[in-house]
């Protein structure tokens, strides 16, 4: 086996659905060896116990350990994290009802935050008043009720929003990603990066030993 070289990578973050987690089930391999390749793919890397926690922090040094167990003389080089976080989550029907909930939930919360927050921003600034001002310069009378200043603002407040967030329904109007997406995997990235320092700091994460 000298000579020959796996090319191995790894997501920081990664979901299994088995308590019994194999080395093909986290990780993308690459050797021109396909019997090495196939023994690896299979090979048991970790044993979750979900009574105790439902996500690991596992450092790609013990994956290359348990890869020398198998295959001594193999050369690894790793294109991944060098640390990365295993997540056990089984698909059920429960779990997809939830996440229904959650998101029809979130969906209200943010729907009518932001409602909230366009009205009272509006009154503060009295937009009302500013719009009555702009019609009766230009139209030299008073409006009665709404004009198509309001009108016209209000479509236009929809159009910004629906341009700005890059998304209407299910559909995108470019391929670049949301502001939302941008800033939701942000906030993934720092996430995985505290649990994994965390980990590492208490000295629970999986090591070489």
């Amino acid at each position: 086996m000298a000579g020959e070289i796996l090319y191995i990578k790894i997501e920081r973050r990664v979901r299994v659905e088995s308590k019994e987690v194999n080395l093909g089930d986290i990780a993308s391999l690459e050797c021109k060896n396909k019997n090495i390749l196939n023994r690896l793919k299979t090979l048991k890397v970790l044993q979750l116990d979900t009574n105790k926690t439902r996500q690991e922090v596992v450092s790609i040094m013990k994956v290359i350990s348990l890869i020398h167990k198998v295959v001594p003389d193999l050369q690894v080089e790793n294109q991944g994290e060098k640390d990365f976080i295993l997540y056990y989550g089984e698909q059920n029907q429960k779990n997809e009802i939830k996440k229904w909930l959650k998101t029809i939930f979130i969906t209200l919360i943010v729907f009518f935050g932001a409602m909230f927050t366009i009205m009272t921003f509006h009154n503060d600034v009295n937009l009302t008043g500013v719009f009555k001002n702009i019609y009766f310069l230009v139209m030299n009378k008073k409006p009665d009720g709404f004009s198509v200043l309001e009108i016209s603002y209000s479509i236009g407040l929809a159009v910004g929003i629906i341009v700005f967030f890059n998304h209407l329904g299910g559909k995108f109007l470019t391929s670049d990603p949301t502001p939302m997406q941008v800033e939701m995997k942000t906030y993934e990235e720092e996430v995985d990066k505290t649990i994994i320092e965390e980990k590492n700091r208490k000295g629970i994460d999986i090591d070489v030993d």
